[in-house]
């Protein structure tokens, strides 16, 4: 099993409380944002938003973001369940 690291990023609490999301909403559009940018894959981005794969999907398409899930995404999300023991 291959160990996670975390990264985090300071965010002033007036740019929290101007936002009036919290942390954990803060971190949900980050992810949305950087799957519709290409910038993560679809199992990488549902994992940050800390959403299953069905309720991701339905964010995105609440949104109107068409969902490219590929190859790819499938293996990430198999590493995933592997490494969570679910697999």
């Amino acid at each position: 099993m291959k160990a996670s690291s975390v990264v985090s990023i300071e965010i002033p609490s007036e740019v929290v409380h101007a936002t009036r999301m919290t942390p954990q909403e803060l971190k949900r559009e980050l992810a949305v944002y950087l799957f519709q940018q290409s910038k993560l894959s679809f199992g990488k981005a549902r994992e940050m938003a800390a959403m299953t794969a069905w309720a991701f999907q339905q964010l995105l398409g609440s949104r109107g973001i068409p969902v490219h899930y590929d190859l790819k995404d499938y293996e990430e999300d198999l590493e995933t369940l592997e490494e969570l023991g679910r697999l």
